[in-house]
This record gives structure tokens, sequence and C-alpha cells, in this order.
């Protein structure tokens, strides 16, 4: 039996989605941009769609668009926003626990003669207000920042970060990662004085490959691709409308289930907690979780890359970290200034809404019979 504890990573397609992306496969298969009634069809679809994830956004359809995931949400975000202000200024404020592609596309961005400041965190994972207000200067042309870190489940003062953005550089343009906290905690870009929000479909039960960029009316940023014009002129390529449909799907599910979702995976947050107490007294926990589908743990003297391979020989799933890390060490932990044997032993554990307690109690067997093979 399978125990998939890796939400953060990735999570299970949905019924409902799967069943809206073969619908647009098998049978409304028109392209949206053509005349005959197959293509309208497939452009209510389309219409119909947006205004599903406008609304779970907390944005006018108008001021989405349909992208291929988190990665091209961020990318086109930073990238976009730098070549729009570069006029006032190269600086850049981002935070050192940000997702590879904000902190990839910042390094390139270096490279290039931007300059980035990394507000680090505290040791539980949090970034202050006062350190990004400090970092602002007059020709800080962008801030981008995530809202639920996914390593260590800290949701980050987003508010209070874009009011301090516009009241000291009213040019630089404000970016919110939010692919994390979709669905997690309510989105409302306006009350954050928010310009950009990149999420992400497979993170909330859509398939791979299909995501959302907020840009708020007024702010308009280079197209970077071009053509035949799609998505108001800023995408262009026909729309892959069964991962639109499907995301458009997992959108109604998860806002119908909301409240119930994340009262079942606080429940499950607690549990483990409780469980790893009585059990596992030793482990020591990473970061404080503001959000409980979230949780980060080590268990000294046990490697994570070994412990990994105990736990997926018992059918349970989780990771040592971001899995767009690839085995390497978490710079998130690194940054909160974690010692290396804590960060070498450390897993996160991410819940969803279809995992229950015997995947909690399979989790808890597997690591102690992990320690026992491992702690000396």
């Amino acid at each position: 039996m399978i125990h998939y504890l890796d939400n953060s990573a990735t999570t299970m397609v949905l019924p409902e989605a799967a069943e809206a992306a073969v619908h647009m496969m098998r049978e409304t298969f028109g392209n949206p941009s053509s005349l005959h009634s197959m293509g309208i069809d497939a452009a209510r679809v389309l219409k119909e769609s947006r205004e599903t994830a406008a609304s779970a956004l907390g944005c006018a359809p108008a001021e989405l668009t349909f992208i291929s995931g988190g990665t091209e949400g961020i990318n086109t975000a930073i990238f976009g926003a730098v070549r729009k202000n570069r006029h006032f200024g190269r600086h850049i404020v981002t935070t050192a626990i940000e997702h590879a592609a904000t902190l990839q596309a910042c390094k390139r961005l270096e490279s290039e003669g931007f300059e980035v400041t990394y507000i680090q965190p505290d040791g539980a994972g949090r970034i202050q207000v006062d350190d990004v207000t400090a970092a602002l200067r007059e020709d800080t042309i962008l801030v981008t920042v995530m809202l639920v870190n996914n390593e260590v489940g800290t949701v980050l003062p987003v508010a209070e970060i874009g009011r301090a953005v516009k009241r000291q550089c009213p040019h630089a343009l404000f970016h919110v990662d939010a692919v994390q906290g979709l669905f997690r905690v309510p989105l409302t870009p306006y009350k954050w004085s928010c310009d950009l929000m990149s999420v992400s479909g497979h993170k909330i039960g859509a398939p791979k490959g299909i995501g959302a960029l907020y840009m708020k009316k007024g702010v308009r940023l280079a197209p970077y691709l071009v053509g035949g014009g799609q998505e108001s002129g800023f995408r262009s390529g026909t729309e892959p409308m069964p991962n639109i449909a499907a995301f458009a799907a997992a959108c109604r599910v998860r806002a119908r289930d909301m409240q119930a979702d994340l009262a079942h995976v606080a429940e499950l947050n607690a549990y483990l907690h409780e469980q790893v107490e009585a059990r596992l007294p030793w482990a020591v926990w990473n970061g404080e979780g503001d959000v409980p589908h979230v949780v980060n743990l080590s268990l000294p003297g046990c490697k994570s890359e070994v412990m990994l391979r105990v736990l997926e020989s018992d059918g349970v799933f989780v990771s040592a970290g971001s899995a767009c890390s690839k085995g390497h060490e978490s710079h998130v932990l690194r940054a909160m200034g974690l010692d290396k044997a804590r960060i070498d032993s450390a897993l996160r554990v991410s819940f969803a809404p279809f995992n229950t307690k015997e995947d909690v109690d399979a989790l808890l067997d597997a690591l102690e019979k992990g320690a026992k093979l491992l702690r000396r």
C-alpha cells in the first residue's frame, strides 16, 4: 500500500480534474480561436475556466493569464518586471528562502549587472518586515517574495511588505509566489498591494503543466511569447484547454471543500506532532509551520537520503526538502542557521486532503524502523 506524504512536491490529480481534461481531449477539442462551433464551444470553456481561476486568485478574469506553472509564472514576473522598470534602477529585493525559480532568476540577473538583496530568515524560518523595509532603496525596482515557504511552512507577511514597498518605492513592482498558498490561505492580492502573483495547478489536484499569473490592472509586462496573440496578446500559443479545464475543475473542488480540507489536514498535523513526541521524542522540529500541510523535522543520526530509502521500502513517500533541490542540501534550513547534522537528517512531510491517520501511522512505523537501523 502506498502512503504518499510529499504533496508539496506534487499531488494526485482529482477525479473531477481528470474528467474535465479527458472531456476537452475527446469531446470539446476545438481550438478556442477557431470561429466554427467547435472553436466557440472551447472558447466558452476557456472563458468559464478563467472566471473560476480568477475567483480562486482573488482577482478579475482580465487580470489572469494561463501559464504552464509556478516556474514560468515566477520567471515571467521577475524578468518582465526588471525589463519594465530598469530605467528606474537595477536593485531587487527577495529572501534567502525562496523557491529555486526565484533564486536562479535573481542569480541570472546578478550576472547581467543587477544587484540583489537577499533577506535572511530567523531561526524559525520567518522573514521580518523591518528587514525588508531596511533593504528598500530609491533604485529598487522589484520585490519578490513567497507567500508560504515550501519547506518549513512559514507564512511571510506579504501585506505588510506590500505596503512598505508602495510607501517607499512606489515605482517598484511587488511579486508574490503563491504556489504553496493556493487554497491553504486566502489569496487577496488587492489587500497585499500586489502587482504580480504566481500559482501552480499541480499543487491542488490539477495536472502538471498549468498555472496562472495575476497581473494587476494597469500593470502590463512586455509579452515574452509572440505569435497568434492568445491570452490577450501576452502569451501567444494555442491554449492547453485540457489542462486549463482541469485546473478550473480542481479550483472548484478545492474552493468548495477548503474549510473542511484545512480542518482535516490540521488534525493530521496535530496527530503527527503528538505521535512523534511520544514515539520519537529525540526528533527536532524545524520551523514553526504556520500552515498545517507542511511539516519539517530532523532525526539526528539518520541521514535523510538513507531514511528516504527505508521509508520507500515500506511504501511511505516523503522528501528531504524541495523537489527542485534534487538531493542538494536545503538552502532554506541553511539560511535558518541550522547545523549540518540537523540539515542532513531533515525530512519534509506534506499533507493533502486525501491523507489519513493510517498514512501517519505508516510513516511513524517506518521512521522507528529506520531509526533502529541508522542511529548508533
